[in-house]
């Protein structure tokens, strides 16, 4: 009962600690899962905003290049228009009187210096070309082209137009003081010039007579309005876009409030159900522990009753070699014993034959006349009383072949006593050397006589055990070891001391186990002995009765060479080895 108290105790303290383990490592799962949720909701929400950021970002960007395309297109176009409405009357005979100007040599002015290439115009080119551009303000044919240039202009949101020739320089602007000026770029924006922006569209001017490129109209166009009706669409994009942000926001806080409330009634529905859980699972174990009890005493009954199943077979194997080893010195001594009792028979009337003549003999002493009386026959009796030296002496022979078969009996009594006396005890202090010699005596009685059976015995000390077991380990053993020899063979059996171990080895020269058969030897009811011969609970019981007392059994065996069997037995703490 207190063993049962302990245990369903145990198991209580080891199902709490389970339930427990089970609540913690949920609550930590639940924790990072909230936590994983969260971290995945705030990810989502910079990712949204980044996206809508990016998505804004592109939107200007790709507004600007429409705009940039549309208005470069445009411009394309009107000074398409332009070059072709101004050709004949205006541009052709501007571009006529302009080529008169050469501006070429104030570009090679530099390349005659003999200096490095400066990054821009030296200060002696420059000066040429604002000289080259005042005679080209000077043609009546600029004012007249001026004059078209600014008529098309008016109202429109142009702000400068350019004429170059072929080398870059200008020929023509609407702002004079640009004329005679290099142009060795064209970028579409010019950037804010007092915070508007400009657009600048390149088109080539052909001549209709010969269809060549002969200079290249630059026309700057103000989008500052509409670049800010882009910038004011941009903007409202960011703000609904912040808009829809604050209420993703919002509504992450609020299905994480709505999370954590879950999560809390989850962790509080498991813990009823943990505690039910364990409730019904401790019920079920109170149950289950009854049950295995009474396995368990079912078990070890069951054990015992196989354990002395297996051991009354054996004994009754022994019985009948005992009782045959018995019957042979009784039966000679029984037979000497009549033929002792038949000498004496035999000597009796030599013995009353002498004892009458000494009776005359005596009686008559004094006589001298006396003669020897005739009734007696004094030959017989000295032949008898000759013969007594030799009736005496074969007595004494058989009866000392006798004793020699009373000692043979006591011998064995001695050890089947020896054996019955420690069948009765459970744990004794026994020397094992002494217990394995009785087995071995009366195991011999059962062993065939081409069998030897070798003891290598070493000094060991006295063990608290239960001596019959371990006896019906050792008998087993060798039985089965002398059993596994077919015809003349040696079976050994030695002790020895290994530290806190005591070491028996029982050793065959048999057959072998083979390598399927290994394996199960030590299974209960597995045995290779013929129908009837065998139970296949030895060696089972025998491994039992070893792991029992701390110890371990092991094998090792080689096929046609033999198999050993190795015993080590625990020494308790305390007790000198």
């Amino acid at each position: 009962m207190q063993a049962r108290f302990k245990l369903t105790r145990h198991f209580t303290i080891t199902s709490l600690v389970a339930f427990g383990c089970i609540a913690a490592a949920w609550f930590y799962f639940q924790t990072r899962e909230s936590t994983l949720v969260e971290s995945v909701q705030l990810q989502e929400t910079q990712t949204i905003r980044e996206m809508q950021a990016l998505l804004v970002s592109r939107a200007e960007d790709d507004a600007r290049r429409d705009l940039l395309a549309t208005h470069e297109s445009n411009q394309a176009q009107l000074a398409r228009l332009l070059s072709n409405a101004l050709w004949e009357d205006t541009l052709a005979p501007f571009l006529a009187a302009a080529q008169g100007i050469d501006f070429t040599r104030c570009l090679d002015l530099s390349k005659h210096q003999g200096t490095a290439p400066a990054p821009g115009p030296s200060a002696h080119t420059q000066g040429c070309l604002r000289q080259q551009g005042a005679r080209v303000r000077a043609l009546p044919q600029f004012a007249a082209l001026d004059t078209r240039l600014l008529r098309v202009m008016r109202g429109s949101s142009i702000s400068t137009i350019r004429l170059h020739d072929l080398h870059g320089t200008t020929l023509y602007s609407t702002n004079h003081a640009q004329v005679g000026e290099g142009q060795s770029d064209h970028v579409a924006w010019q950037g804010v010039v007092a915070n508007r922006d400009f657009i600048a569209s390149h088109v080539p001017v052909i001549d209709p007579r010969t269809n060549k490129t002969i200079a290249v109209f630059e026309v700057h166009t103000d989008v500052t309005t509409h670049l800010h009706r882009i910038q004011q669409t941009s903007a409202d994009f960011r703000q609904t876009a912040a808009n829809n942000q604050t209420r993703l926001e919002r509504q992450a806080l609020d299905n994480h409030g709505r999370l954590q409330r879950l999560e809390q009634m989850q962790l509080m529905m498991l813990a009823g159900l943990l505690v039910l859980l364990y409730a019904a699972h401790h019920s079920i174990a109170r149950r289950a522990q009854a049950v295995i009890e009474k396995q368990a005493q079912e078990s070890n009954a069951n054990k015992q009753r196989l354990a002395q199943s297996e051991k009354m077979s054996s004994l009754g194997e022994m019985v009948a070699s005992v009782a045959h080893q018995l019957n042979t010195p009784l039966a000679f001594s029984k037979s000497n014993v009549f033929m002792a009792i038949q000498a004496l028979d035999d000597m009796a009337p030599g013995i009353r034959g002498a004892a009458r003549v000494l009776d005359r003999v005596t009686t008559n002493a004094g006589d001298t006349a006396v003669s020897q009386p005739h009734e007696l026959d004094t030959d017989s009796v000295r032949s008898q009383l000759s013969q007594f030296p030799d009736e005496l002496r074969m007595t004494q022979d058989m009866l000392s072949d006798v004793l020699m078969g009373l000692d043979q009996m006591n011998e064995m009594v001695d050890n089947l006593r020896s054996f019955t006396l420690l069948d009765r005890a459970r744990a004794v202090e026994v020397d094992l050397n002494t217990t394995l010699a009785s087995v071995i005596y009366i195991a011999k009685a059962v062993i065939s006589n081409r069998i030897r059976v070798v003891q290598k015995f070493s000094k060991l000390p006295k063990l608290d055990c239960d001596a019959s077991q371990l006896n019906q380990v050792f008998l087993n053993l060798i039985m089965n070891a002398a059993q596994a020899i077919d015809g003349a063979g040696v079976v050994t059996v030695s002790t020895a001391l290994d530290g806190q171990r005591i070491r028996i080895t029982i050793e065959d020269t048999g057959n072998g186990i083979p390598d399927d058969v290994l394996p199960r030897i030590f299974d209960p009811y597995f045995t290779t002995k013929p129908m009837g011969k065998g139970t296949g609970l030895g060696l089972a019981i025998a491994k039992d009765i070893v792991t029992e007392h701390g110890g371990t059994l092991t094998v090792k065996t080689q096929v046609g060479v033999g198999t050993t069997f190795q015993i080590e037995l625990p020494i308790p703490a305390g007790q000198p080895a």
